[in-house]
């Protein structure tokens, strides 16, 4: 059987997180998986999706790398960030490709160790379009709190030590006064973090880019196993191919600026 191939998608212009991230991913896929990361190269060096404005910027490059992924066999694409921009939008489009969010993989886990869980965020501007996203999945009466350490996307590897320390903190708070019994963190630039905390503090605390990439290897292993591919019927269905072609949608090659290639572990 053909290895499973990953996509993962760093919705930003600026590939500053491709190799760190990559490097990451390559320490938990299993020996038959295959990923791709990659960054964008738009006009706008975006390096975060913090605000709504930011994040609207980048979402026809997000559709348009879905559909790559669907065109070039991934099994499955990770829209990496916790914000899960243009999933659906992505998932309209993805061909056979299965499309992953951060946000939906890591509450979905949660619930399955965890009664509720509270959410780590940078910051208190996060906390809006978090929690819509927590009930539009259907997981809001399991969110006890959501709890910020004031530190912005950028700045969240640059002293890993102190923002470790910042979500020991909150997390703490979290269980002793919200009763939280899980916790997430609330953004992927949080990433190698997770264990130190969760040794810390003795709760399940999930970093959104195992549980993305988890979800994406196993529901790509389905796939391959029992074709469970997405749907295209009714409220699934994609535009139809006459229409994408006739406005020339997908004429040009998606804005890829950055591919950092992890092949099949010997």
């Amino acid at each position: 059987m053909a290895n499973t191939r990953i996509l993962w998608i760093n919705p930003i212009n600026v590939d500053a997180y491709d190799l760190p991230m990559g490097e990451f991913i390559d320490s938990i896929r299993l020996p038959g998986t295959e990923v791709e990361v990659i960054s964008f190269n738009g006009d706008v060096p975006l390096n975060n999706l913090e605000y709504r404005t930011f994040e609207a910027m980048t979402v026809a490059d997000t559709v348009r790398a879905a559909r790559y992924a669907g065109e070039q066999g991934f099994d499955a694409a990770v829209v990496g960030c916790f914000y899960d921009p243009a999933l659906e939008d992505a998932r309209e489009i993805s061909g056979d490709a299965l499309v992953i969010g951060p946000c939906q993989a890591s509450v979905q886990l949660a619930a399955n160790l965890a009664n509720n869980f509270s959410v780590i965020i940078g910051q208190e501007k996060w906390r809006a379009q978090m929690s819509e996203c927590i009930h539009a999945y259907g997981y809001g009466s399991r969110l006890a709190s959501m709890r910020s350490i004031d530190i912005a996307v950028p700045d969240l590897q640059k002293d890993c030590e102190y923002t470790a320390q910042k979500i020991i903190d909150a997390g703490r708070l979290a269980i002793e006064e919200d009763k939280a019994e899980a916790l997430i963190l609330g953004c992927t630039c949080t990433f190698g973090l997770f264990e130190e905390v969760q040794r810390e503090l003795e709760v399940p605390v999930i970093d959104p880019i195992v549980a993305a990439f988890k979800a994406a290897e196993f529901m790509g292993s389905l796939k391959r196993q029992f074709q469970w591919r997405p749907s295209r019927q009714w409220t699934s269905a994609a535009p139809p191919e006459e229409l994408i072609q006739s406005f020339g949608l997908f004429d040009q090659s998606p804005p890829i600026g950055n591919r950092y290639l992890l092949k099949e572990k010997l």
